[in-house]
Parts: structure tokens; sequence; C-alpha cells
């Protein structure tokens, strides 16, 4: 099982960063939250901050965690624990992905997510119905 981070990136209006894995990435063109695994020793905050800092550009701020979930791909098994954060510095600028882009809250289920995301998105959008 690889520990996984993601960064669930909201702006002042509400909606979210969505990004699209390259090409060249392991499920290609899907979209997903950005992040990155966990190194050893490393804490989960840690390394979001540090693979969105190398994906996207930025620095983020941590606003909450969010539940873990679990997804057994046909090659790999990961745990995926996201995090709620806004960006405090920075412009976003790719470095991995695709494309990114802002989506309304309501367009999030409409997205061609990694099977992984899914439930985090699922969970995410649970909590904000509340």
């Amino acid at each position: 099982m690889i520990d996984v981070c993601c960064a669930i990136i909201v702006d002042g209006e509400g909606k979210v960063l969505v990004a699209q894995r390259s090409a060249g990435m392991l499920l290609p063109l899907k979209m997903e939250f950005p992040g990155g695994k966990i190194e050893p020793g490393e804490s989960a905050e840690a390394c979001l901050i540090r693979e969105i800092r190398e994906e996207l550009n930025v620095d983020i701020q941590i606003l909450s965690e969010r539940p873990a979930h679990q997804h057994v791909y046909p090659e790999f098994a990961i745990r995926l624990i996201p995090f709620v954060c806004r960006i405090i510095a920075g412009n976003v600028l790719l470095k991995e992905h695709a494309s990114y882009s802002w989506m309304e809250t309501s367009a999030l289920r409409g997205c061609d997510w990694a099977a992984a995301d899914i439930p985090i998105v699922n969970d995410y959008l649970d909590s904000l119905a509340g």
C-alpha cells in the first residue's frame, strides 16, 4: 500500500483546482487532485506542501484533513489522504500535469477522475452539503 496525499485547493469563491495528468503519466489524462507519495519519515502535511510546490510552483496552507480512502488498481494499491488547502503564495505553473482548471463544485462529479480520487470528490462534496 502506497501512502499518497492530495490537495483539494480552494479559492476565495469556493472553486476547486483540478489537474489533468499528462499523457506520459500513469492513468494518462485523468483528472486528479494534485499531490504525491509520502517519503519515509515525512508527514503527510510536509509531503503535500513539498509536492504542491514541486508540481504547481505555489505555496499552500492546509486548512483541514479529510478522511483517507484506499484504492486498489491492477498494478498497485494506494491510501489517498486528502487535505483542503488554499494557495498563500505564487502563481500556478504546471511542471508535471497537462492542464488545470478552477472548477465550480457543481461541475466536479462530471470530470473524468482517476479512480482513487472519486471517493475523495464525493466525500468533499458531501461535506459541503452538510
